[in-house]
């Protein structure tokens, strides 16, 4: 008998910790995460290996169906593929990510990932996160979840990321980058950063990673029962 599968729609800022809980939460409830923001820095990594003008929308139609992104799993780990080529050592940088904000609104570059992720979600149990995933992507998701927090915690965390790996970098600066990415990103013309009218909304600001997974994993035991 034909079973539908469980999906969970995390949406959310840069920065509030999306990744990272949806990973934990997909571990603890044996879901397979689907990391869409990885998909659109794959794309950005390739047009700035290309040297594509950021600014010329035509341009970035033009070359996105050159770029050949999947996502499949080795050892348990997702590893993000362009053209073959395993980018996760090379998607995580500040100009990568500036970059998948740019280019994620022009309308074949999301019709082209929309697909693949509306192909994985339907043939797999999933978490799933993204910015327009519960009103977009999975609006039949059984759980949708809109994390937040603070522009100026999400700086700090990201601050404190970057430091950690020896990279020299200004906490005013990112906070700037972080909040003209969210007016881009609640602004765009097509598929704007929103919370669904369903999502449950989740402020992480005055929470623990270890606070915001245990909360998000019991939602999920809700919405699955």
């Amino acid at each position: 008998m034909w079973k539908m599968s469980f999906n969970v729609a995390m949406d959310g800022p840069a920065g509030a910790g999306k990744s990272t809980v949806a990973r934990a939460v997909a571990k603890e409830m044996g879901l397979i995460y689907v990391d869409t923001g990885a998909m659109y820095r794959a794309m950005a990594l390739f047009m700035l290996r290309e040297g594509v003008d950021l600014k010329d929308s035509g341009k970035i139609a033009e070359n996105c169906t050159r770029a050949d992104i999947t996502i499949r799993y080795e050892d348990g780990v997702q590893v993000v593929c362009l053209n073959g080529e395993n980018v996760n050592g090379y998607i995580r940088t500040e100009e990568v990510g500036e970059a998948a904000s740019v280019i994620s609104p022009v309308p074949l570059v999301r019709e082209n990932m929309v697909r693949l992720q509306k192909a994985l979600a339907a043939r797999s149990d999933c978490i799933m996160d993204g910015r327009d995933i519960g009103t977009c992507v999975l609006p039949e998701a059984q759980l949708k979840i809109y994390l937040t927090a603070s522009s100026e915690v999400r700086a700090k965390r990201r601050y404190d990321e970057l430091t950690a790996k020896g990279e020299s970098c200004d906490l005013q600066q990112i906070k700037a980058d972080i909040e003209d990415r969210d007016y881009r990103d609640m602004h765009r013309e097509m598929s704007p950063l929103k919370q669904a009218e369903d999502a449950v909304l989740v402020d992480t600001s005055d929470m623990t990673q270890e606070e915001v997974i245990a909360e998000i994993t019991k939602l999920c035991g809700q919405a699955r029962a």
